[in-house]
């Protein structure tokens, strides 16, 4: 059995237009990537429901709880290493500089002996859907596409 992560895909509509609302990974190995780095605010579980770990992760990622609010399933999708994301997508709106991330430690720099702390996530912004699907992990872009079909818009 491979690996799982699950997450929630906000989107929001500003008139005609949709926004989705997505993160960027925090640590060195992210610092100077853009596109196809950015990511739904997810992460691994394991024996735990899909859902709750959706949920959880959104938490643990953007400091933000989730109301009760109608979540829409989207279809898993596998990721090129094999991973498969569960995902549900939500209409919200946050603003991005509240966004406050758990933290990671890991050793930095390499073969240094120091251990270093970094969020999770450095930051996340809204952005059209045109723009988006440039942004996200190739591995995601089917999650923007249902989203589209589900909700409307671009």
């Amino acid at each position: 059995m491979g690996k799982h992560s699950a997450g929630i895909l906000m989107y929001r509509k500003k008139g005609d237009r949709l926004e989705v609302l997505l993160v960027h990974p925090g640590g060195p190995f992210f610092a100077r990537k853009d596109l196809g780095a950015w990511s739904i605010p997810k992460g691994e579980f394991e024996g735990e429901d899909a859902l709750h770990a959706a949920k959880r992760e959104f938490y643990e990622e953007t400091g933000q709880t989730l109301q009760d609010q109608e979540l829409i399933p989207l279809a898993p999708q596998k990721q090129k290493g094999g991973k498969t994301v569960y995902a549900w997508a939500l209409e919200g709106d946050i603003a991005p500089e509240q966004i406050k991330s758990n933290l990671f430690e890991m050793e930095w720099p390499p073969r240094s002996g120091r251990k270093q702390q970094f969020p999770e996530i450095d930051r996340a912004e809204w952005f059209p859907i045109e723009v988006a699907l440039q942004k996200i992990n190739p591995g995601q872009v089917g999650f923007i596409q249902e989203l589209v079909k589900k909700v409307g818009g671009e």
